[in-house]
């Protein structure tokens, strides 16, 4: 199971995306295998790693924000009913408190509460608490017009027939690596550009997040793994999308639009329905729009799929950051208005300290 397509996992825990991530950025890789006692067989393998937020020594998962979700890969015959699973996490959390690293934290965040069908261990925990963001998933039958009728609201069908009035209007999903190459370098262009526009510093084009988005195509895109896809009027590039798919599961990444005058056909949410219609014809299903509450998402008939987080302190270097976790939380759900704005405030102070 431990390399194997056997395992139950999230796109995110993919071999594709955990073997790029793990050569693409500078950390300790701390890979746990939880095995059972009496059979010594593979019951979950978690991607970790060792890093620092501050002085605190912190052991979390393979992400730094790169990945929507995170959980553990799960044998396809692992344990289901309840006191197993509390038994496979206090396993877990003991061997990370024994760690010689001596971590002051354990942060696990994003955990969604099933992995393909089978209940989330680590989601379960007792000390587990309510993730700060939120997954949208659009869950579709077997005939999309239906879903399209479901959505006649944003009007696509009509700004579909606006787009292609353009001589060499069309939508296409790259079928080979450098194509979808250079699709991504347009990608990081277009983002790079709506987040200045935004006052938000754009992170995803430095060498390497850029090196990981372009590794994980290069590794996923022939196994359809990775699904590159793009509105393209004549030599232009208008709209873009970076997927995962797994199955009859997808998970929307990154998606933009040249803006200007492409504005009036909403290229970006084009792109998306476009992308959604192709990969339903190829048996997908199951469609997320990544975390966070844009509006667009709603507009799509996304429901939100709630995600747990599991902080615990083992040192008081960690204790600082179980608070504000907690207060941002807290902040979130008590007062949305003044966390919207505490969050905006940040992001443009942030931005402007370092460009």
């Amino acid at each position: 199971m431990r390399w194997g397509d056997g395992g139950c996992a999230t796109v995110f825990q993919h071999k594709h995306w955990l073997d790029a991530w793990y050569r693409s950025f500078d950390s300790t890789p701390l890979i746990a295998f939880i095995v059972a006692a009496d059979t010594r067989r593979d019951i979950a393998l978690v991607p970790l790693m060792c890093g620092r937020r501050g002085r605190a020594r912190v052991v979390e998962f393979a992400d730094l924000g790169r990945s929507d979700y995170n959980a553990p890969i799960l044998a396809s015959d692992a344990p289901r009913d309840s006191a197993s699973l509390h038994i496979i996490t206090s396993v877990f959390l003991s061997a990370l408190r024994r760690l010689p690293e001596h971590p002051d934290l354990i942060n696990l965040e994003k955990m969604p509460p099933e992995i393909r069908g089978r209940p989330n261990p680590l989601a379960a925990a007792e000390r587990a608490t309510p993730c700060s963001v939120n997954g949208n998933l659009v869950e579709l039958g077997d005939c999309f017009e239906d879903y399209r009728a479901s959505i006649a609201k944003i009007q696509l069908p009509r700004r579909w027939r606006v787009f292609t009035r353009h001589r060499g209007a069309r939508f296409e999903m790259a079928a080979d690596v450098d194509e979808a190459l250079r699709i991504l370098d347009v990608m990081d262009r277009q983002q790079n550009k709506r987040m200045k526009e935004l006052s938000e510093k754009f992170v995803l084009d430095e060498p390497r997040n850029a090196t990981f988005y372009r590794d994980v195509v290069r590794r996923g895109l022939k196994d359809g793994y990775a699904v590159v896809s793009a509105l393209i009027c004549g030599d232009e590039v208008v709209a873009t999308t970076l997927g995962l798919r797994h199955g009859a599961q997808y998970s929307l990444l990154r998606n933009t639009n040249a803006g200007g005058q492409w504005s009036n056909c909403s290229p970006g949410q084009l792109c998306i329905e476009r992308t959604m219609a192709a990969l339903h014809r190829q048996g997908v299903r199951h469609f997320d729009l990544g975390i966070g509450d844009h509006d667009y998402k709603r507009r799509f008939g996304a429901r939100p799929l709630c995600l747990t987080d599991l902080r615990l302190a083992l040192s008081w270097r960690g204790m600082p950051h179980v608070l504000r976790a907690r207060t941002v939380r807290e902040l979130k759900q008590r007062h949305p208005p003044a966390f919207a704005a505490a969050r905006r405030l940040w992001v443009r102070w942030r931005f402007s300290t370092h460009r």
